[in-house]
C-alpha cells in the first residue's frame, strides 16, 4: 500500500454550474472542496494510506466527518469560520472561472510542523495548491532539507502562474511529478515545448480528452503519451484535476 502525505487545504465552496446552454439551467451548490481535499480523497479511494496536512476545523462539521474517517488528518485546529472558501463558476466545455478565493487560516500551515511527519516513511509527498507559489516553495525547500531523496509532487493553478511564473517554474524544476491542466500549461510554456528532467513525470489534463503525459529517460529522451478519458456525463467538474492527481499518485 502506498503511503502519501498531502499538504493542502480543505475549503467550504460555492459552485455555480452552467453545464447547459440555457441560462435558467444554472445551479448553485454549497459544498466542501479544496485541492488538498480532492487529492487526498482520491488517493485514499484507490487504496493509498493518506495523511492530510491541512487546517482542521474544531468542532468537526458533519459534512467533513466522513473525510476524517477515510484518512489521517493533521494540522492546526481552527474555528469553522476561518476555513478557506472558494467561489467557482463552471461554464461547460472545460471552462471555469475562479470568482473569489479566501485562504482563511491557511497561513497557519508551517513547514516546521512537518518535521516529525517527514521522519515517517512516505512514498510520495504532494504539495497541493496553496495561497501562493512562494508558500509551496517553502514546503518543498523544507522537505528537501529535512530528508534527501524524497519523491515530491506539486500541483498549480492559473492565478499562481499569472502572479509568479518564475516561482512556479522553480517548483516544476524541483519536483518529481507535476500536475497542471491545459490552460495552465499554455500560461506556463506558451508556444515552448514541455521538457521534463530525467525520470520526472509531467501531467497535463485536457478535460474530456484525457491527459498528456511527459517524461524523460536517462538519456533525456522525452517520451510523450496521450491517455484518453472515459466518456461520462458531466455533473460537477470541480476538483477533477486534483482527483486525477490523487489517483495517479
Amino acid at each position: 500500500m502506498s503511503r502519501i502525505l498531502v499538504v493542502g487545504c480543505v475549503s467550504f465552496d460555492t459552485v455555480h454550474l452552467e453545464l447547459s446552454p440555457a441560462p435558467a439551467a444554472r445551479r448553485t451548490i454549497k459544498t466542501i472542496g479544496g485541492a488538498g481535499l480532492y487529492t487526498a480523497l482520491a488517493a485514499a479511494k484507490v487504496g493509498a494510506e493518506v495523511t492530510l496536512f491541512a487546517p482542521k476545523p474544531s468542532p468537526m462539521p458533519d459534512l467533513l466527518k466522513p473525510v476524517e474517517a477515510m484518512l489521517t488528518w493533521v494540522g492546526p485546529e481552527i474555528d469553522i469560520e476561518h476555513m478557506p472558501s472558494l467561489e467557482i463558476i463552471h461554464h461547460g466545455q472545460d471552462r471555469a472561472t475562479l470568482l473569489n478565493a479566501s485562504w482563511g487560516a491557511e497561513h497557519l500551515l508551517q513547514p516546521e510542523s512537518l518535521r516529525q511527519l517527514v521522519d515517517t516513511h512516505f512514498d510520495i509527498t504532494h504539495i497541493a495548491a496553496l495561497s501562493s507559489p512562494t508558500r509551496q516553495l517553502e514546503f518543498m525547500t523544507f522537505l528537501k532539507d529535512v530528508k534527501a531523496n524524497q519523491v515530491i509532487s506539486v500541483g498549480t493553478y492559473a492565478r499562481a502562474i499569472a502572479a509568479d511564473s518564475a516561482t512556479v517554474n522553480e517548483l516544476l524544476a524541483g519536483s518529481d511529478a507535476f500536475f497542471m491542466n491545459k490552460n495552465e500549461a499554455n500560461l506556463l510554456f506558451g508556444e515552448g515545448a514541455i521538457v521534463p528532467k530525467e525520470y520526472q513525470l509531467i501531467f497535463v489534463t485536457t478535460g474530456g480528452d484525457g491527459v498528456d503525459l511527459y517524461t524523460a529517460d536517462a538519456e533525456n529522451c522525452v517520451q510523450f503519451e496521450q491517455v484518453e478519458a472515459e466518456q461520462v456525463e458531466v455533473v460537477d467538474p470541480t476538483g477533477a484535476g486534483d482527483s486525477f492527481c490523487g489517483a495517479a499518485l
